[in-house]
């Protein structure tokens, strides 16, 4: 959504990448909105698989996003180091300045209505993954997000990039021969287990190996896929469901790990996506992580309305179960 076309359309990319800077823990959240009133609806944030300092950095985030204050959102950015992507659009912003730039003028200019919030935090203040709402008022749609955030050794964002599916949101969007060949993928500062599950989990799905998916999750795992509206419970269930599925996923074969993110509670991980699945070049899988390891919950999202009707329909349909008789 950073596109630099209309301010429409480059607004809401941003919107949905990563203006989602203020997010909130649940008990901080509690302490926060009693002590100066959040902009966005209190206890909304879940945090259960987050640090108290990731929390407290989101908070403050999204709450100057809602605010519209420029310098604030701003003042979370590494003025050495940052870069700002849209991946489902292939828009991006390499220095704080030229973000600064976006979003001086734009945010003052939202109104009140637009509010942008934290749904849930996986992570710590190395890295995590952030699922968030931006309201219409603010890009002219509801965008929800699942967007990664990688942050320097001061706290501050040097590297975030934003998920969203356009069908979800009523918005056709394309990719263009000027996509960028390079999110700064190298630039990472996750904790070991994360990636090593991450790793364990794009390897399993490339190959299509259902069995091996399913055995790195817990008996009670939770799949959803923001994109195809699915979700799926129980390590028995996603097994069959990766059976069906998997050889037409975008993050399934032909698909590969490029960036991960998180911390021994859990984060997620970006992913390039299989040939077939053209002209979608990216997405981004949430997983959450119990204290054996396994992973507990795993939520993907990538921009559906990249394919077309027929594979997005046949995608949904993979949700059902074989007849019974």
């Amino acid at each position: 959504m950073l596109r630099a076309g209309t301010a429409t359309g480059t607004a809401a990319a941003l919107g949905a990448a990563g203006l989602l800077a203020a997010g909130t823990a649940r008990a901080a959240t509690t302490a926060g909105s009693r002590s100066r009133g959040l902009p966005y609806p209190p206890d909304v944030t879940d945090t259960s698989h987050c640090t108290p300092e990731a929390a407290e950095i989101f908070r403050g985030f999204f709450t100057a996003k809602s605010e519209h204050d420029a310098a604030g959102v701003m003042s979370y950015f590494s003025k050495a180091n940052t870069v700002y992507a849209d991946a489902c659009l292939g828009a991006i912003f390499t220095s704080w300045q030229a973000l600064s730039d976006f979003f001086t003028p734009y945010l003052p200019s939202r109104p009140a209505a637009a509010i942008s919030y934290p749904l849930r935090i996986v992570g710590d203040a190395r890295s995590a993954a952030v699922e968030l709402v931006d309201t219409p008022p603010f890009f002219g749609y509801e965008i929800r997000a699942l967007s990664t955030v990688t942050f320097d050794s001061n706290r501050k964002i040097s590297r975030w990039v934003d998920y969203w599916d356009g069908r979800s949101s009523l918005h056709q969007n394309t990719i263009t021969s000027s996509y960028p060949a390079d999110f700064r993928d190298s630039e990472q500062n996750a904790d070991p287990a994360v990636v090593q599950a991450a790793q364990a989990l794009q390897a399993a799905f490339a190959a299509g190996d259902a069995a091996a998916a399913a055995g790195l999750m817990s008996a009670d795992v939770v799949h959803e896929d923001m994109a195809a509206h699915t979700r799926v419970s129980g390590q028995f269930q996603a097994q069959r469901y990766y059976t069906r599925a998997l050889g037409q996923l975008p993050y399934g074969p032909g698909a590969a790990l490029v960036h991960a993110e998180g911390s021994r509670q859990g984060g997620g991980y970006e992913w390039s996506a299989a040939a077939d699945a053209a002209p979608m070049r990216r997405g981004h899988t949430c997983i959450e992580l119990d204290q054996a390891g396994k992973i507990s919950r795993l939520t993907v999202i990538y921009d559906s309305s990249l394919l077309s009707n027929a594979a997005y329909q046949s995608l949904a349909g993979l949700a059902a179960e074989a007849p019974l008789s």
